[in-house]
């Protein structure tokens, strides 16, 4: 099976973040309920996100605030290598666009993930549930930014599934 450009960095980031050391357990969490979500900051620069993993809890409901302190447009994209590789070529058609905001564009909603588009300087918040099954996913999922070139650029981080204590679940090989 031939592999694209997308899922070569993909692995590549999922593999630097594995090798940072020792799975070390976030502070203890509180899973978000559709009544009280919980609040996950994400940062977005030119080209990078913070923070360098986004922890979230199968089921739960978040908001996600993203904020992009960087000077062009920036989206979020949350899902598995599906959704990540959708996202990727439907932005693709955008290459060369004029400058500005991104284009509107679209994937089937079985890849669709959540995408969150943020202009500079703005912020953008949306409320979402995570999938029950989401850990389950063998490539993992990750956040990554599909306007085109950012992936490329590094703008891509992996989200680690954790448990309500705040340690890593196990993570399927695929």
């Amino acid at each position: 099976m031939a592999r694209s450009p997308l899922h070569v960095l993909l692995a590549t980031q999922l593999v630097l973040s594995a090798c940072g050391g020792q799975a070390t357990a976030t502070p203890p969490i509180v899973p978000g309920s559709p009544a009280d979500p919980r609040e996950v900051i994400i940062v977005a620069r030119d080209y990078s996100f913070t923070p360098p993993v986004v922890d979230l809890v199968p089921g739960e409901t978040v908001t996600f605030q993203v904020l992009n302190g960087g000077l062009i447009v920036h989206d979020l994209v949350i899902g598995g290598l599906r959704v990540q590789e959708a996202w990727e070529a439907a932005e693709a058609a955008a290459v060369g666009a004029p400058p500005g905001p991104t284009p509107v564009v679209s994937v089937p909603p079985d890849v669709g993930g959540l995408r969150i588009v943020v202009a500079s300087g703005e912020r953008a918040d949306r409320t979402w549930t995570v999938p029950l099954d989401a850990a389950a996913e063998p490539a993992g999922w990750f956040a990554a930014c599909h306007i085109p070139g950012h992936a490329a650029q590094g703008m891509i981080v992996p989200v680690r599934f954790v448990g309500r204590d705040g340690l890593p679940l196990p993570t399927p090989s695929g």
